[in-house]
């Protein structure tokens, strides 16, 4: 029977066993097994058995590398013993069983073929290393790597460096059953090979083991599966025109900095201070020593006409970045970070890139709830690494005017604000955040509210803003701001306000523009003269010729839930056209904690700021969009599904990648399938009952002949319909949904969900939940027949208070609920009832929505 012939025997064999019985270690005496395997497995054993780790196994190559260093994290966890084979794994392999790891890292094999066991039989031996692990700890993720290549020229470890043809069969053998067996096969021998097929002499000196540069390698081949990233970078955003290449550029290597013009040395250096962080000593020149690894920044207006533009070419020689403009240069920078995601390598590539519209912009309201100069900075930070360029600065209000005015001390006196009373920005610290921002080539756009939302200045003037006299304050606040702070655009607001004054705004616009200021203003708003920048809000307005315009329509983050926010950014079309111009410069994302906050970190954790911001700064860059005001990602074998699934990897990506220390309160839901039974008629009684609720309906239904509707999220009816589009094509009054899915367990235990029905917006005076019930429709939800309980409200059935701030009320804002799942496939149901869809008053819209989805 020929070789592959027996491998084929064995894996059927082994794939049956596995299905049919319990997997069984065979019994290895102790005595086969040297000194230093004992010490190892000792200390294994002795140390804390901490679970959820992640783990390196294998023989003296996985033993060789500082784990935890490398990847400058603790929770991972070197289980290499030198000198080890299959049966040394397979003979400790309680112990790291026992740990529950989130995920194995399993190289071993070529010790095995040293000592002339056959291919097939260390084949046999990892198949039962993945068949007993899956076994013991059926969450626990394997990766199987390769066996690596060797090379005999250095005339050691002969008994290993000859088994080149055996190590190919092993992993072959590994590749082709990597879809029959519990484990994740990652191919890094051809990495890791020469021209000839062996370890290069570069990453080894005795042709097994591997120096330096090799663990570096591995390390940034294992990096995407050790973090559950997509295997090239995820770039936010997405560039224009990006290639990848054959290649990698080692930043150990890099050992200089060239810039071909002095003004580049602001941006070189803080490049440098980068790298420096990450432990590597980089100069800066200009001048360029020949053949050393570079990073080369330059100015090339021939090739790069756009100001913002830049084309970046990285070889496995270069890093080559070029721009018009030192802006152009940033963005490439930002680029540039993203790429070298391991801080050890940046895989070759061309990109050429460009904006698709110039204004790209975010929005702080810090009147109605003051932000400390530091937490806007952090926001700032934020915006600059996914290339936004406007921070538009909300600071005057009815509740508090947050600018102070050297002519008019008493508004910002502590007794005329009435929230944060006494917290205000001075000018210089205006000054500093403005040149904070500068330095990020961020513009700063002030707010100066007027002459609705004036309350504030009224409490403190004395007189109504319109008035003559409150019209020539307005004027001296304006100069005294426009001598003081080095601004190219004041923002007036003008909306939501009756004119009394109708020369009110065109004095206001005509005096700026007299100090060399560009305006903007709220559209719909007051009367403002041509050439005004409008700002659309509402989503009934629309680009008007001879008014610039930027859109923030359903762009408000206080009336996004987490999932649908991102959705929503996703699809829109920016100033409804694909890619701007001088009259469609671009978008601003709003802010709006109109309710008060207990802490000023809730003004970013409860308005899902940074999910939004990312999906925003990938549709201002890119262009495109699919359709204004839609709260669905379509379905799948949709281009449009297919786009969001693939921006989605990557949003993911950036949030397990850049977030950790800041809330991001987002989750996959793309994958997320929704059986939608119904509607039934409840004649207005939201609690009536239907077949879908008795335990026999599910054994007799056929759910494929049900409509499907994805995501975490689903608006069965908005509550701006039919403006903002439903999941629902036609939803009606007086009808009742259930909605059904599975999920798969691989073992029994509580998982954690996030589970709402009516997510309050931030700008609202809504009611609180009544006490008992998830929502006041009478919504439900079942896992495996079982009723899931809502939670004890903090304050259930209290009349809404803007005063009052939010604590449980949203799904984002609570502790997960825990729901025991047995192993395999569990049944969710949820019920949504609606009577009416007419709202108690403005501040209680009827939300007819549900939220179900597993968090980690």
């Amino acid at each position: 029977m020929k070789w592959n012939q027996i491998v084929s025997l064995i894996v059927c064999l082994t794939i049956f066993l596995s299905i049919h019985a319990q997997v069984i270690l065979p019994h290895y005496p102790d005595s086969i097994f040297n000194t230093y395997y004992h010490q190892r497995v000792s200390f294994f054993k002795s140390i804390p058995q901490t679970q959820g780790d992640i783990i390196f196994l294998g023989n003296s190559i996985t033993d060789g590398g500082e784990w935890s260093e490398l990847f400058h994290d603790v929770h991972i966890k070197n289980r290499g013993i030198s000198g080890d084979i299959t049966a040394g794994v397979l003979h400790r392999l309680d112990e790291v069983a026992a740990r529950k790891p989130a995920k194995v890292f399993l190289l071993i094999g070529v010790n095995d073929l040293a000592r002339n066991i056959l291919p097939d039989s260390v084949v046999k031996n990892i198949f039962l290393i993945a068949d007993y692990l899956h076994q013991q700890s059926p969450s626990t993720k394997l990766f199987v790597q390769s066996i690596l290549p060797v090379n005999d020229h250095f005339n050691m470890f002969q008994g290993h460096t000859n088994k080149g043809i055996q190590i190919s069969e092993v992993n072959e053998v590994l590749k082709i059953n990597k879809q029959n067996k519990p484990y994740t096969f990652i191919d890094l021998f051809t990495f890791f090979c020469n021209e000839n097929g062996k370890l290069p002499e570069a990453l080894s000196n005795d042709g097994l083991h591997l120096a330096g540069p090799g663990y570096l390698l591995w390390k940034h081949l294992v990096y995407p599966a050790v973090y559950g990233l997509q295997n090239k970078p995820s770039l936010i955003p997405n560039p224009q025109n990006l290639k990848w290449e054959k290649g990698l550029f080692s930043l150990n290597d890099c050992k200089i900095i060239l810039i071909s013009d002095s003004s580049l040395y602001p941006l070189a250096k803080t490049l440098q201070n980068k790298l420096y962080d990450w432990g590597y000593r980089v100069s800066i020149s200009d001048s360029d020593p020949m053949n050393i690894p570079s990073i080369k920044l330059g100015f090339d207006k021939k090739q790069v006409t756009k100001e913002e533009a830049y084309i970046l070419n990285v070889t496995e020689k270069a890093i080559v970045l070029n721009a018009a403009s030192l802006h152009g240069i940033f963005n490439g920078i930002q680029t540039l970070y993203q790429l070298m995601r391991d801080k050890n390598f940046v895989n070759a590539c061309n990109i050429i890139d460009a904006p698709s519209f110039t204004m790209r912009g975010y929005m702080v309201d810090a009147a109605r709830n003051y932000q400390s100069i530091k937490q806007l900075k952090s926001q700032v930070d934020v915006m600059a690494s996914y290339k936004l360029n406007i921070f538009h600065f909300h600071i005057t209000e009815d509740i508090a005017w947050r600018l102070q005015s050297k002519m008019y001390p008493q508004l910002t006196d502590a007794k005329y604000m009435q929230r944060n009373p006494g917290e205000y920005y001075s000018m210089d610290e205006m000054k500093d955040l403005i040149q904070y921002c500068n330095e990020r080539f961020i513009t700063l756009i002030p707010e100066i509210d007027m002459p609705g939302h004036s309350a504030a200045f009224e409490r403190a003037m004395g007189v109504a803003m319109q008035s003559d006299k409150g019209l020539e304050i307005c004027k001296n606040i304006i100069t005294e701001i426009c001598s003081e702070l080095d601004l190219p655009f004041i923002h007036i607001g003008g909306d939501e306000v009756k004119i009394t004054n109708k020369n009110f705004l065109p004095e206001m616009v005509t005096h700026i523009r007299s100090l060399g200021k560009k305006v903007i203003a709220w559209d719909p708003g007051g009367n403002v003269p041509a050439g005004t920048i409008l700002q659309m809000w509402n989503g009934n307005a629309k680009p008007k010729p001879g008014y610039p315009s930027l859109d923030s329509r359903h762009l408000y983050l206080n009336h996004f839930d987490p999932f649908d926010g991102v959705v929503t950014v996703f699809n829109h079309i920016i100033d409804d056209e694909k890619t701007g111009d001088e009259n469609h410069p671009g978008a601003i994302l709003c802010n709006w904690p109109d309710r008060r906050v207990s802490k000023e970190e809730d003004a970013i954790s409860m308005n899902v700021v940074y999910p939004a911001m990312l999906t925003f700064a990938e549709r201002c860059w890119q262009g495109g969009g699919w359709k204004n005001f839609v709260s669905d990602f379509g379905k799948p074998g949709s281009n449009r599904y297919d786009d969001f699934v693939q921006f989605e990897n990557k949003l993911l990506d950036h949030k397990e990648q850049y977030f950790a220390s800041r809330p991001f309160p987002y989750f996959k839901q793309s994958g997320i399938e929704w059986k939608m039974i119904g509607p039934f008629n409840n004649q207005g009684y939201t609690a009536s009952q239907f077949a879908p609720e008795s335990e026999l309906f599910f054994d007799t239904v056929q759910l494929n002949h049900y409509p499907s509707l994805y995501g975490a999220t689903i608006w069965l009816r908005h509550f701006w319909h039919p403006m903002i589009l439903s999941h629902l094509q036609q939803p009606h009054e007086n009808s009742t949904y259930y909605a059904f899915r599975k999920i798969w367990a691989d073992e029994d235990g509580n998982k954690n969900f996030w589970i709402g029905f009516n997510n309050f917006s931030r700008s609202t005076a809504t009611d609180e939940p009544p006490a008992g019930k998830w929502n006041s429709l009478n919504s439900a939800v079942w896992v495996n027949g079982k009723l899931i309980e809502p939670p004890i409200w903090s304050r259930p059935g209290q009349k809404g208070n803007l005063e009052t701030p939010m604590t449980d009320e949203n799904y984002e804002l609570r502790e997960p609920v825990k729901i025991f799942l047995h192993k395999g496939w569990n049944k969710v149901l949820i019920k949504c009832p609606v009577s009416s869809f007419k709202g108690a008053d403005w501040q209680n819209p009827v939300k007819w929505m549900f939220t179900f989805i597993e968090v980690s």
